[in-house]
């Protein structure tokens, strides 16, 4: 199972799996092919489907300015929905390179037959079953099992998440008028956190999660700065919960933190075992997610 790292991934919104991978798979391929002179891209299924909406194109575009870029919703390659193929020419026009790369979720490449484009595995126990055991031979918690296998590293790591987590946050709460699209939908957060602020305190809990959750999702739709959590449509949920245990109960920064390892590691198994990407189990298969590790992350915070 690979780190928590690539669950966590800081980056521009609105979609994790339509945005940021396409990204990724565009500065790779312009890295591995800095000679061509000519570069060219088909989109396919799902990513064609939706990529404008997405801004597929531009981040495509901002990662290799001028290439081409060609659309084909109805054709989906058997591996996965988000399939795309990059192509670069030499001044000739000779084909130099061709790469097929898919965008399975939460950023993360891979290319067929599930050959994963991320770094080295580090997690030796892959279900939540193994773990608990793990955990309870040793005394353990979650968030211990995450340091022995990440290294001490991941707490400046999952300090970058989380102030990144709070300034969306705070960003959102502050932002009003019109989010990007055809549809002229307004930004609503503000709006609730004020209304929320007034509540009983039953109610206005709830409003605030709400508030905060909804900041971030604003946010993230019009292409600021978030953390997949662990996808960028559902990147609202575990902000919202933490921002909010850490306003009302002023928990540290280091047990936020530990929660965060909590919450990476729940994630990490579903990604593991099953899928975070809403192109192959839908949008509430995300927030699912979200919502199991922020569960997670809040069961850690109280003991």
């Amino acid at each position: 199972m690979k780190s928590i790292r690539e669950l966590f991934r800081i980056g521009l919104g609105p979609s994790s799996s339509h945005t940021m991978g396409p990204r990724h798979a565009a500065e790779a391929f312009a890295r591995y092919n800095p000679s061509a002179s000519r570069y060219e891209v088909t989109l396919y299924g799902s990513l064609a489907a939706t990529g404008r909406g997405h801004r597929t194109d531009v981040a495509i575009s901002d990662a290799i300015p001028g290439i081409e870029i060609f659309w084909e919703p109805k054709v989906f390659l058997p591996f996965h929905p988000n399939g795309m193929e990059f192509r670069c020419y030499d001044a000739a026009g000779t084909k130099m390179a061709s790469w097929t790369v898919f965008s399975v979720g939460g950023g993360a490449l891979a290319e067929e037959g599930n050959v994963r484009v991320e770094g080295p595995e580090v997690y030796s126990l892959t279900t939540m079953t193994d773990i608990l055991e793990y955990c309870q031979k040793t005394g353990k918690s979650y968030w211990e099992y995450v340091e022995d296998c990440e290294g001490p590293d991941i707490w400046n790591y999952l300090a970058d998440v989380w102030h990144t987590m709070r300034d969306a946050v705070e960003r959102g709460l502050d932002a009003e008028g019109l989010l990007p699209g055809p549809l002229h939908l307004r930004r609503k957060a503000a709006a609730y956190y004020v209304k929320a602020s007034g509540f009983k305190d039953n109610l206005r809990t709830r409003g605030l999660v709400f508030a905060y959750a909804l900041a971030v999702s604003e946010e993230n739709a019009s292409g600021g700065r978030i953390v997949t959590a662990p996808t960028c449509g559902s990147c609202g949920v575990i902000p919202g919960v933490l921002y909010h245990l850490w306003q009302s109960k002023g928990f540290s920064e280091k047990r936020i933190l530990r929660a965060l390892a909590t919450a990476g590691l729940f994630g990490n198994v579903v990604k593991q075992n099953a899928s975070i990407s809403g192109a192959e189990v839908g949008c509430q298969g995300e927030v699912g997610v979200a919502c199991a590790m922020a569960a997670a992350a809040a069961n850690q915070l109280f003991g």
